[in-house]
């Protein structure tokens, strides 16, 4: 269903498959939802609270949003590899 809209509004799915995967990726080590956050909080091992991990995950969000924006101004940066397969 979506890739049908996707082909239609003139994105590469390829791209439009990164993105979201990335923006995913984002979406799981911020606050509220952020389930990876609980996980690497639970398995600490030295005690702590929730701020720490949280405060910790802020350099990879910092990462991510870069490449986000990296792939929105250049999006040949994502289809580059696989049309050097075909």
């Amino acid at each position: 269903v979506v890739f049908a809209i996707v082909v239609h509004m003139g994105f590469d799915p390829v791209w439009f498959g990164i993105m979201i995967t990335v923006l995913m990726e984002a979406a799981l080590i911020t606050p509220p939802i952020g389930i990876n956050l609980y996980v690497v909080h639970g398995i600490r091992a030295r005690g702590g609270n929730f701020n720490d991990v949280s405060i910790g995950a802020i350099p990879f969000l910092f990462a991510m949003f870069a490449m986000i924006a990296l792939l929105l101004f250049y999006p040949n940066i994502a289809i580059w590899l696989p049309n050097q397969f075909y």
